[in-house]
């Protein structure tokens, strides 16, 4: 339960921190919300996943999953540039 919570966390911080790298632009987001990033780009490209591909999740690494997290985790980044909070440069 702790290695896979563990787990979780490690690929959120990299999922999100490569979409943030992908879409380069000034988002106000520390390393906590760019893990939550992260692990809900994974659960978005997981239900994409299943849905098109109509595939079952055996729990362990496929590197189509990846890049669906990280598919995931862009839509996610793009929508919360749209509907987000607006910063101001003073």
């Amino acid at each position: 339960m702790i290695t896979t919570i563990l787990w979780w966390l490690i690929v959120g911080l990299v999922v999100g921190a490569l979409a943030r790298f992908l879409l380069p632009g000034r988002d106000p987001m520390g390393w906590i919300a760019t893990i939550l990033l992260g692990i809900a780009g994974s659960i978005v490209g997981g239900f994409v996943g299943s849905y098109v591909f109509n595939t079952s999740n055996d729990g362990g690494f496929h590197p189509g999953g990846f890049l669906l997290s990280l598919l995931g985790a862009i839509i996610l980044l793009l929508l919360w540039r749209m509907i987000g909070p607006k910063t101001s440069v003073s």
